[in-house]
């Protein structure tokens, strides 16, 4: 248990250093998210608007810039995670195979993922809330974090999804583009005057966004709503932890395989594969001349 505890918290240190090292997203966070909440307040009119709150089964009236500023926070938060993390899950996959092969546990990485995915969006939509306290005051501030935490993490758990299933960059930018301007586009009532809808009820960014409007106006708590919500990106997760797994799998031949641990400096509680004389297959896709096993038995052959 202490050795699987030391995996984990080895796994975890390292995704958190690979989320830190994204100076693009860093940059975005710190200035775009500020710019955008204060440019939505500021050019969009604050002419009273609309907004059915399905919570409450009614509609209440709030001024447009306002409601403006909450779907354009919630829309940049959700991009910005979504790009974290898929970018962060698609560069790290040939690494994560080859650790896989060498032994180290496949839950260990899906749950650094994970933890790395819930700090990021806990950390971005207080950033956020932040941010939208300081041009009015929400009923509850609280709440509204916790709406701009739930988008973020589902199109997060979205964002390790496509990592796992596709192999090109830019078609999963271009999906997590499309797929949040049409969910968020969609809710607000300025830009569709159908936003009340029940066919949005099934949009992943529904529940969040409902949670963030009755955090801003209402006193009430929109329980189902929030377990929506929830139940999105518990189901976005579990699909990206799931096809990472997949896609992570081992794929051996018959042979003898013997785990053993590495004693170099930096990395502790890694391992790598000591291979028999039978061959073992490596991650498709990876010369084998890269492969961890033959790279192992290249350095422990003798040299002429």
């Amino acid at each position: 248990m202490r050795r699987w505890m030391s995996c984990l918290t080895d796994a975890v240190r390292f995704a958190v250093i690979e989320q830190l090292r994204n100076r693009l997203a860093l940059l975005l966070v710190l200035f775009f998210v500020p710019l955008w909440i204060t440019l939505g307040y500021k050019v969009m009119a604050d002419d009273p608007v609309r907004f059915f709150v399905r919570p409450a089964d009614r509609s209440i009236t709030m001024d447009g810039n306002v409601i403006t500023q909450m779907s354009g926070a919630l829309h940049s938060l959700a991009l910005i995670v979504g790009f974290m993390m898929f970018l962060a899950t698609a560069r790290s996959a040939a690494f994560d195979r080859r650790l896989v092969m060498a032994g180290y546990p496949r839950l260990c990485l899906a749950l650094a993922k994970f933890t790395a995915l819930v700090l990021a969006a806990a950390v971005v939509a207080a950033y956020g809330a932040v941010w939208m306290r300081m041009f009015w005051v929400p009923q509850q501030l609280f709440l509204l974090a916790v709406g701009l935490f739930m988008g973020a993490l589902i199109y997060g758990g979205i964002g390790v999804m496509l990592a796992a299933v596709l192999r090109s960059e830019l078609a999963g930018m271009f999906l997590v583009i499309m797929v949040s301007f049409v969910d968020l586009s969609l809710q607000n009532p300025i830009a569709n005057p159908a936003a009340d809808s029940p066919l949005l009820r099934y949009f992943p960014a529904y529940g969040a966004m409902q949670t963030v409007v009755t955090a801003g106006g209402l006193n009430i708590v929109p329980w189902q709503e929030l377990a929506m919500g929830v139940l999105w990106a518990l189901g976005m997760v579990a699909a990206g932890m799931t096809a990472f797994a997949v896609r992570s799998r081992s794929h051996r031949t018959t042979g003898s395989v013997v785990v053993a641990p590495v004693h170099s400096v930096g990395s502790p509680g890694l391992a790598v594969l000591a291979a028999g004389s039978r061959s073992v297959s490596g991650p498709r896709g990876v010369p084998s001349d890269q492969r961890p096993a033959d790279q192992c038995n290249r350095r422990d052959s003798p040299t002429g």
